[in-house]
């Protein structure tokens, strides 16, 4: 039959495998320090794994293949647990493929599966006063209350004042509902890159709200796009930064903000800048 199904341009793959850790339906192999396709009928097509891939090596495209198999899909994520499960199925409801929905629930239902949790809990309902972890509280930082990292010396005093306005920080920690949000310019930052960069605050961090994760090592980008397509829908944006390091994984970060945005259907301005490891911006 024909239908969509990713193809991957092995040129431009490098091996990383993040494309495997984004298919929890398990489609997917790095093999001989490629990405292969290795189950046609575990890939539904949708194309999950293209916001995880920093080569833009991975594509859909229309031809003849085996039709997708989600009761086996089933079979396969069960075996790794409820989060992988509940990350399938959100998936499939963002996409609104009901007919797929229907199968999964069907074999949850023949092999008395359920999820203890909400899925996909209201992402905004901001932190309880009384409850949940203090250090992921949302905070509103006012300009010029920030401290100043002071450091001494025997010729001089120096001192950089934090342009940073908000707490937390990081995407994951992040409630698409916290007033900082409301009307800004969002800087969505790679991890690594306030290390590399000397200046970050200034000229960087300076007037923006932030989210700030890592496309190689955290879990769940798909999550990931679906926090930074709430926080667009829901809130006045004028304009997106995306600050990722030079090395190649680093630039599912901005894959993961472009994915959000179209999913939003807004337009709003993004701009991508590279930072060298030695702190310098890379030609555009």
């Amino acid at each position: 039959m024909k239908r969509s199904i990713i193809r991957i341009d092995e040129e431009k793959c490098d091996g990383c495998g993040l494309c495997v850790t984004g298919c929890p339906e398990g489609a997917l192999q790095v093999i001989d320090g490629k990405a292969k396709l290795v189950r046609e009928d575990y890939c539904d097509g949708l194309g999950a794994c293209i916001g995880d891939c920093p080569r833009d090596a991975i594509h859909v495209e229309e031809r003849e293949s085996l039709p997708y198999d989600e009761y086996s899909v089933m079979k396969n994520i069960a075996a790794q647990g409820e989060e992988a499960l509940r990350l399938h199925l959100d998936h499939l409801e963002e996409h609104g493929e009901k007919e797929l929905l229907s199968v999964a629930k069907r074999y949850m239902d023949e092999q008395g599966i359920t999820i203890k949790q909400e899925r996909k809990p209201s992402l905004r309902v901001m932190q309880p006063q009384g409850g949940g972890c203090p250090g992921s509280a949302a905070r509103v930082i006012q300009p010029g209350t920030a401290g100043k990292n002071t450091q001494s010396g025997t010729k001089a005093t120096v001192s950089a004042e934090s342009r940073l306005r908000q707490w937390p920080v990081q995407l994951k920690l992040l409630n698409p509902a916290a007033p900082y949000f409301a009307d800004c310019h969002l800087l969505v930052a790679a991890d690594c890159v306030p290390f590399a960069s000397g200046d970050f605050h200034d000229r960087y961090l300076k007037g923006k709200s932030v989210a700030m994760f890592c496309p190689k090592l955290d879990s769940g980008l798909e999550q990931y796009v679906y926090k930074l397509t709430e926080i667009f829908t829901g809130n006045t944006v004028h304009s997106v930064t995306v600050l990722t390091m030079e090395v190649p994984c680093c630039m599912g970060t901005l894959r993961v903000v472009q994915e959000a945005l179209h999913r939003s259907g807004k337009d709003i301005p993004l701009h991508s800048i590279t930072v060298g490891i030695n702190g310098e911006e890379k030609p555009a």
